[in-house]
């Protein structure tokens, strides 16, 4: 069966202490399905509205990012993962949806925990441009229909929980991680 993917901002400091959701995101909003590969390209307006609200002009500017699979683990000390947490009555209210914005001038995606930016607009050898935001915060990837299973899978996941932000420009004293996802 197919794995759905809900785009959450997490409020918690620190990976040590209990997950607090800020805020989530439907892709059903934006006229998208659930699975990663189904809105996973930029362009994207379920990945735009996300890329919106951790952008300098949103209200959730370098926050704390995942793509929560609903065949993810579980969080500790509950049987539930991130993506089955919000449909809670208290979480599932703070469900977000923003307005549709052209985000193509933000073109970098910025992991301010790792140092590290990636160019979204980089295009594969058919000229498809594969969103990295959504895969690398991707949480339960390869256990559903749907997950991404092509090039540089290792790299999957790699920015779950990470503090996030797209930008205009590269931050100068990042590294860039060149991650060339396509769709063979």
């Amino acid at each position: 069966m197919g794995q759905g993917y809900r785009a959450l901002i997490l409020a918690s400091e620190t990976e040590t202490e209990p997950e607090i959701i800020r805020t989530w995101i439907d892709s059903n909003c934006y006229g998208n399905g659930y699975k990663l590969m189904e809105h996973s390209y930029v362009g994207n307006k379920y990945v735009e509205a996300l890329e919106y609200l951790i952008s300098p002009l949103g209200m959730f500017y370098k926050s704390r990012v995942v793509w929560a699979g609903d065949y993810a683990d579980s969080e500790a000390g509950s049987d539930k993962n991130l993506n089955a947490m919000t449909f809670d009555d208290e979480i599932d209210g703070r469900m977000s949806a923003p307005s549709k914005y052209d985000m193509s001038p933000y073109r970098y995606v910025v992991n301010h925990t790792q140092k590290l930016y990636v160019d979204k607009n980089v295009r594969d050898d058919e000229g498809w441009s594969i969103h990295p935001l959504s895969l690398l915060t991707a949480e339960g990837n390869g256990r559903g229909g749907g997950d991404y299973r092509g090039n540089n899978d290792q790299l999957v996941g790699t920015w779950a929980r990470n503090v996030i932000s797209v930008e205009k420009e590269a931050p100068e004293s990042y590294t860039e991680l060149v991650c060339e996802f396509s769709r063979h």
